[in-house]
């Protein structure tokens, strides 16, 4: 079973930078992609990115594209968030998660298995 673990989260001015990462405590043959949502207050939870395991395919929600990358580490079974040029408006819980089959990778209903999340804050 899969059980992402997140870390990374923290406070950053507007424009600066954050690294998320997410260690899946598993072999990476059971992983078919990992992903990246968030959660704003009194939002419901969205797409941020994803990332295949076998294929290295990334995806990413339009609001981020260009500043968001997201990333693998085999060796550690690890997936990173490179987060830059935040805005006030990124201030969210960021959830890893992981999936084990197919279907969208934007969709939140296709991962198996969550982390309990990071708070992200960017302030003004």
């Amino acid at each position: 079973q899969v059980q992402p673990v997140e870390s990374g989260g923290g406070l950053v001015q507007a424009g600066g930078s954050l690294r998320l990462s997410c260690a899946a405590s598993t072999r990476t043959s059971s992983i078919y992609a990992m992903g990246w949502f968030r959660q704003a207050p009194g939002k419901e939870r969205e797409f941020v990115a994803a990332i295949s395991w076998t294929r290295s395919s990334t995806w990413y929600a339009d609001s981020v594209k260009g500043r968001f990358v997201v990333s693998r580490d085999d060796a550690k079974t690890t997936v990173y968030l490179q987060m830059n040029s935040l805005k006030p408006e990124d201030t969210a819980v960021y959830y890893c998660a992981a999936k084990s089959r197919g279907g969208s990778p934007y969709s939140s209903m296709t991962y198996d298995y969550w982390g309990q999340g990071t708070q992200v804050t960017v302030s003004s």
